[in-house]
């Protein structure tokens, strides 16, 4: 009979049990907690002590938590539970963002609602609804994670007297001069029909043809007529967005560069740089050229180029932002799709010695408009092909190629998205850089590098959007007045749209006339009339957007990142590829932000199985959708040449509001659990 050692060995007697059992036993510890106060009995044990203060960052209240919200609330309470055993009285006052896109596309997802047929009105109260809901939700989860703070007085981006004082700090911007109205190319998402500022955006691998056509030279003010026939002399442009052809005014290049009129085998001759003419050379299927002269890119400037397709010309500019990293070294100028093609047309416009313009040839939805002539009505996919056919028919196309490059896609819906020019509302970025720079010295930096990053990053950060074509947000509160029309905004309007908001809250921009927004005895500071009216709503989205790309992310990887910062690399839109709108397809390798040349690319791991666990017993239902975007691990190549991806895959048809995204990596994980 085989020994029984249990009896042999003395053991201390203890009430625990063998089991922890913790999805059974947590609740009625933490119920035991909210009972006694815990987290109030903490602050008056530690009244007195230096206070540390810690503000949500908040998430959105568009749907439960995720595993990323989790990982962001765990950590917060770490950090208030660490410095309250180091000697500080630690709060943490938790808060919810309740505006923007996210609520709107969230709520028409899963209500199926139809916001088309609604009143503003309607709408924003569904919306208010839903995310006040979602609150509730997230906060139980939250509390159910452990996490301790003032859940019962947290902030809300729709509390009336948070939005009144949001109207107080906009009309203090606008008093200072930061906040302004105009006419410029942005970040633009056909499928939600708005803008988007810089933090909204992420990059991804997108295939697309990449092409070489031919601009007749048609004024060369006599100084290129004497070492060729100008009937066959031509400026050749390169650019990855065939569609924005249609929007060309200009010819931009390098007044310090050398550029050849090389001559073909076939007797025509082309304008390109002297360091790029054997790759062109190349890719026109020849071996070599026949130089024929050689001038600096400044002997070129006010000459004029005939549209291969528009019967306007095209005229010849000098621009510090053209490079010889790739293209010809004459950039395609297309100023209502381009950063640098605005700011260097509006430069010479300014300076009165040749008028260029904007033209900006795709509406809201992304579909080519009359200023597209016959292409219009159609997306911009089906323009590639079109302009490309009319290329080659009139004899303008030099070559093409299929490529890969880094484009630009909405972080919300996924898809392609443009860069056009439209009238929207700005923060001037630029008065206010050196304070904020300033403000960094103030501040400790763990690791110390991450100062240096954050420098760069603002000294890098261009205008911001701050307008939006959504309906649920917090309108902008500029009234224009009805004789002049120009814009009012004074400390007057913004006091009476401020107590409103206070009172009534932001629906009252949208439910009441002007006269009764408008203070009493108003006039206008421009021309002294007395009638106002509101603009079209164009919505400001209520928190900074940047703090979206920080939410849910994990480990830092020390991976390199490739050069993508403003000044465009070689010719036409490659390097800056936010023009072009490419086929929806299935989303990997995403890097985040406005321009990741700053900084370190950021995941989270797949490790945390005890988070995991624990979340399981706290959230039994996860959403099958989570909003937890997973990083890509390897950083992709920023442009390499591919043969055969030109074109359209079958399966990148875009998808309609509310179709479920392909399967990814983190969605099978929560599946699992």
């Amino acid at each position: 009979m085989a020994q029984d050692y249990n009896s042999t060995v003395n053991l201390p007697k203890t009430e625990f049990p063998m089991r922890a059992a913790l999805p059974k036993r947590e609740p009625d510890m933490l119920k035991q907690w909210y009972d006694m106060d815990l987290y109030h009995e903490m602050l008056k044990r530690t009244e007195g002590r230096p206070v540390f203060d810690l503000h949500d960052g908040p998430p959105f209240s568009n749907g439960a938590i995720h595993m990323g919200t989790a990982l962001n609330k765990c950590l917060k309470d770490f950090i208030t539970r660490y410095k309250s055993m180091s000697g500080w009285q630690a709060i943490y006052y938790p808060g919810w963002d309740n505006h923007g896109m996210p609520i709107e596309s969230a709520i028409i997802k899963e209500q199926k609602l139809n916001h088309k047929e609604m009143t503003t009105a309607e709408f924003r109260t569904a919306c208010h609804e839903f995310a006040l809901h979602y609150v509730n939700v997230q906060r139980d989860a939250f509390k159910r994670l452990g996490c301790l703070g003032e859940w019962d007085k947290p902030y809300f981006t729709m509390n009336p007297k948070f939005e009144a004082e949001e109207v107080k700090v906009f009309g203090e911007m606008y008093k200072k001069g930061y906040i302004y109205k105009g006419k410029k190319p942005v970040y633009w998402c056909p499928h939600d029909e708005t803008a988007l500022a810089e933090a909204e955006i992420e990059y991804a691998e997108d295939p697309c043809k990449s092409i070489y056509v031919k601009f007749k030279v048609k004024d060369d003010h006599g100084k290129l007529g004497k070492y060729c026939d100008l009937d066959k002399l031509y400026f050749i442009i390169w650019t990855t967005t065939t569609w924005t052809i249609p929007g060309n005014l200009a010819i931009c290049l390098n007044a310090d560069f050398d550029y050849v009129l090389a001559k073909a085998p076939n007797g025509e001759v082309y304008i390109v740089a002297k360091e790029l003419m054997g790759r062109v050379a190349e890719m026109g299927g020849y071996e070599s050229f026949e130089v024929l002269a050689e001038m600096k890119g400044s002997e070129f400037e006010f000459m004029t180029a005939q549209h291969p397709l528009i019967d306007r010309e095209s005229v010849v500019i000098l621009g510090d932002h053209v490079t010889l990293d790739a293209g010809t070294g004459c950039v395609h100028t297309a100023p209502g799709h381009g950063q640098e093609d605005y700011e260097i047309c509006r430069k010479y416009d300014a300076e009165g010695k040749i008028h260029i313009g904007m033209t900006v040839p795709v509406d809201d939805h992304g579909l080519m408009n009359e200023e597209a002539g016959k292409y219009c009505g159609l997306t911009t996919d089906q323009a590639n092909e079109a302009i490309f056919n009319d290329l080659q028919a009139c004899g303008a196309l030099y070559a093409s190629e299929d490529i890969i490059h880094q484009y630009a896609h909405c972080w919300r819906c996924k898809s392609p998205i443009l860069y056009r020019a439209t009238d929207q509302w700005f923060c001037s970025v630029d008065a206010f850089k050196d304070q904020a720079c300033a403000a960094c010295d103030d501040v400790q930096w763990l690791p110390e590098w991450g100062h240096d990053r954050m420098i760069a990053m603002i000294r890098e950060r261009a205008d911001w959007c701050i307008s939006r074509q959504r309906r649920w947000g917090l309108p902008i509160p500029v009234f224009y007045c009805s004789d002049c029309g120009k814009p009012v905004c004074t400390d007057d309007t913004i006091k009476a749209v401020s107590d409103i908001f206070r009172e009534k809250g932001s629906n009252a921009w949208f439910e009441m006339d002007a006269a009764e927004l408008l203070p009493e005895g108003f006039t206008c500071p421009h021309c002294g009339g007395t009638r106002g009216r509101r603009p079209v709503p164009r919505l400001v989205p209520v928190l900074p957007a940047h703090r979206r790309r920080h939410q849910g992310q994990g480990a830092v990887q020390d991976l390199p990142l490739p050069r993508l910062d403003r000044r465009r690399r070689g010719q036409g839109h490659a390097q800056e590829p936010r023009q072009r709108r490419g086929p929806r397809r299935p989303h990997r390798q995403i890097r985040r932000g406005p321009r990741p040349s700053l900084g370190l690319q950021r995941r989270l791991p797949r490790g945390y199985a005890l988070l995991r666990r624990h979340l399981q017993a706290a959230q039994r239902e996860i959403p099958q959708d989570p909003q937890h975007r997973a990083l890509h691990s390897r950083q992709p190549p920023g442009l390499r040449p591919q043969q055969g991806h030109g074109a359209r895959r079958p399966d990148a048809r875009a998808r309609p509001l509310g179709a479920q995204p392909p399967e990814r990596a983190c969605r099978a994980l929560h599946q699992r659990l």
